[in-house]
């Protein structure tokens, strides 16, 4: 106490007044505190952020490393000088009781603010660390650090106000509830930022790196971040789309994780055969049709079985559409089945179908329905383009035809010209 009364004395042999020299030894002892407190800041700063980086050097592990990045050293250094400040002020102050509670609640608010900021860094420093490991790699560490946060925040602001106010923590919750309506109006997004990425997080509904179709939001691509607020979408055309988490719950959208993870890639397209081409085959194309490989064998057995029952059941034959028969486009149809299993490129333990859909006014479409091996998008895109193209050049050796609208031309005025 007497260290910092030296200058109240001399102001006193120097014949000031009491009141002048107690402001102005007041005055002397705040300039002291601050250079010896920016002198404490400047050297345990340097102290412990060269300590940890010495640590972090000779440590194989890479957290310490990412403490260094975010600055944890020179938080935690902060801490010393506020410290000192905060046990010295209360003497300085001893005689000026207004002032020293004023400066002891701002002292207070900046270390739980100072101790948040400690907590933030240590907590980056962990997110930083465990995306750098395979198994972390695809969770949302974002969204569960800003939980944290927000929690830690929250019970940060409610100590600030319990200092500022000298108020017990009974009324500060019976304030809070008679104010909950617009306090849930206020933070109506973060609230169901905060439940939505519990729910994701827990049902496992998306992780770093899914890829993702939302088409609300026009989002089609891989997902790069998900925190509390927002779950970021780069799409493949570079483009960056933000969806607010909540709407993940909300709304409906496509994770192809599951494709990604399986055996193949769906191919389901088809292609539209005009109706009137479609026609029973004659005996005398059989032949002509069992030259092609891919179902020779399968019409001279279903030929056989065709003859058994038309002659069981003596069918006459001179008008071709009595009995079994077969058509133009039943063989198309296994002939196409038969070269999607023999391509090297489809996966032959998965569904393989050609079928026929539902007609319409523009033709019957024939689906063809497999999956690619290559899960990849510009690999799957040319196996399914080489299934097609062959698809499509076939048709006529079927005697089918494939629908298109044909446009005519516009008709020219020469009258008026």
């Amino acid at each position: 106490m007497k260290i910092f009364n030296w200058a109240y004395t001399l102001f006193k042999s120097l014949d000031f007044n009491d009141e002048l020299a107690l402001y102005l030894n007041l005055f002397v002892n705040i300039i002291v505190l601050i250079v010896v407190a920016y002198i404490l800041d400047y050297i345990f700063k340097k102290v412990f952020i060269i300590f940890l980086a010495i640590v972090a050097a000779k440590t194989k592990s890479s957290f310490d490393d990412f403490l260094v990045a975010n600055k944890t050293a020179k938080y935690i250094a902060h801490l010393v000088p506020l410290l000192f400040i905060y046990k010295t002020v209360p003497v300085i102050l001893s005689k000026f009781t207004y002032w020293e509670d004023f400066f002891e609640k701002g002292v207070k608010i900046y270390i739980i603010l100072l101790s948040l900021w400690i907590t933030r860094s240590i907590f980056n420093a962990l997110k930083d660390f465990l995306k750098q490991q395979p198994r972390f790699s695809d969770k949302p560490i974002d969204s569960y650090i800003q939980v944290i946060m927000l929690f830690l925040w929250i019970f940060g602001i409610t100590s600030f106000i319990l200092i500022i106010f000298d108020t017990s923590k009974t009324t500060l919750l019976t304030t809070f509830g008679s104010i909950s309506a617009l306090i849930i109006l206020v933070f109506r997004d973060t609230i169901l930022g905060f439940v939505a990425s519990i729910s994701v997080s827990v049902n496992d509904m998306v992780r770093i790196g899914d890829w993702i179709t939302m088409d609300k939001f026009g989002a089609d691509g891989d997902v790069i971040e998900i925190n509390l607020a927002t779950v970021k979408v780069r799409n493949f055309d570079n483009t960056t789309t933000t969806i607010p988490t909540y709407s993940l719950i909300s709304d409906s959208f496509r994770n192809w994780r599951g494709m990604l993870n399986s055996d193949g890639r769906r191919i389901k397209r088809h292609i539209l055969i005009k109706s009137n081409s479609v026609k029973f085959i004659q005996p005398e194309e059989i032949e002509k049709y069992k030259k092609i490989q891919h179902i020779s064998s399968y019409i001279a057995h279903r030929q056989s079985d065709i003859d058994k029952y038309n002659l069981a059941n003596a069918v006459d034959k001179s008008t071709i559409v009595n009995g079994r028969n077969l058509t133009n486009l039943g063989l198309f149809r296994k002939y196409i089945n038969q070269y999607i299993i023999s391509h090297p490129g489809i996966n032959k333990d998965m569904l393989i179908m050609v079928r026929y859909l539902q007609v319409t006014d523009k033709g019957i479409p024939l689906e063809i329905y497999c999956f690619s091996k290559d899960k990849e998008w510009l690999n799957y895109e040319h196996i399914m383009a080489d299934i097609f193209d062959h698809v499509i050049a076939s048709v006529p050796y079927f005697g089918l035809e494939v629908f298109e609208i044909v446009s005519t031309p516009a008709k020219i005025d020469t009258e008026n010209l």
